[in-house]
């Protein structure tokens, strides 16, 4: 049985952490610095987040590695240090999660290049595999149980990610960011988007989607998802309410309340793997937690109720989400 097929079959649902990036801005982080290079520089703050988002009833963390691919260290003159900073986020991780007391799940956070793909761009699909690989054996190395792909919007990225993880002996999950009305920024649907990477040889363990516009918005995604694929595990990180920018900064406005309804609604729907993205402190992830211990799950909602609980959509798809409740076998 697969990790984290595994870990489900204990409980029926698993919460992951909340943000990193909008956390360490609180702690000093600068516009601009690379979050992955105070795995080395200040260790004691990652080891605090990631403690903090345990105590707040977290079963997963994520590694502090999004952008620890060696075309984004790049942008900081780090990409020679590659494996060194993704072997140092993994291993944070696993320090905490090992002292825990309880058992814990790490993934090793992978995002997106930054760069486009042929011909859109010069970034071969080989070339992507070998950059991804790369920093997966610092992840695999640190001690990560999973390769957590996440925020991606082209197909072609997700096949080079899922190719590297698979290269790499390691098992794999992925999520993708449906910010574009509806859509990821290169214009595939939450349906698709699960549909095409749970045909990948092998499959993810896992296909969802995280950040985006707003809980609401991500909520329809993960309703089009298992409505789609209906027996997939499928993971729900959305982020905190809706970004605003004030000033020179972007606060997000979900309270915790939201955030524990919205767990709530994305149980509903299906997602058994449920976590917060961008604004998501601890305090959020705790309500999300006591929210999920004391839930039963409900009739799977429609968007008229998604919308009631958690405000309008942002980004509304061209067509509205589907309502339908098919007789198929949902994922428990």
């Amino acid at each position: 049985m697969a990790i984290i097929e595994d870990f489900l079959h204990e409980r029926g649902w698993l919460l992951a952490d909340g943000a990193t990036g909008t956390n360490l801005f609180d702690r000093g982080l600068t516009a601009g610095e690379a979050p992955e290079l105070w795995n080395t520089a200040r260790p004691e703050e990652i080891r605090r987040l990631h403690q903090n988002f345990v105590n707040a009833g977290a079963d997963i963390i994520l590694s502090n590695s999004f952008g620890g691919t060696s075309r984004r260290l790049r942008l900081h003159d780090a990409h020679t240090r590659t494996h060194e900073l993704n072997k140092a986020a993994a291993g944070l991780a696993r320090e905490v999660a090992d002292k825990s007391g309880r058992r814990m799940l790490v993934g090793g956070s992978v995002g997106p290049t930054g760069d486009l793909f042929a011909p859109l761009g010069e970034l071969t699909e080989a070339d992507a595999i070998e950059v991804f690989a790369e920093q997966i054996e610092g992840l695999k190395a640190g001690g990560a149980d999973v390769v957590w792909i996440e925020t991606m919007s082209a197909l072609e990225e997700m096949r080079a990610a899922a190719v590297a993880a698979t290269q790499c002996g390691m098992e794999y999950i992925i999520t993708a960011s449906f910010d574009t009305a509806g859509s990821t920024m290169m214009g595939l649907s939450p349906a698709a988007m699960a549909t095409s990477t749970l045909g990948f040889d092998p499959p993810p363990h896992g296909v969802g989607c995280n950040c985006g516009v707003g809980a609401s918005d991500l909520v329809c995604a993960v309703l089009s998802i298992t409505e789609a694929e209906p027996d997939a595990i499928v993971i729900a990180k959305a982020n905190c309410g809706v970004p605003r920018v004030k000033g020179d900064a972007v606060v997000y406005t979900g309270t915790p309340e939201l955030m524990a309804e919205y767990a709530r609604l994305a149980r509903d729907s299906g997602a058994s793997i449920i976590g917060g993205c961008c604004g998501t402190s601890p305090e959020h992830l705790a309500a999300m937690r006591q929210a999920l211990d004391h839930h039963s799950k409900r009739t799977r909602p429609d968007l008229e109720q998604v919308v009631a609980a958690l405000g309008p959509l942002v980004a509304p798809p061209s067509t509205a989400v589907s309502t339908r409740r098919p007789n198929r076998r949902r994922a428990s």
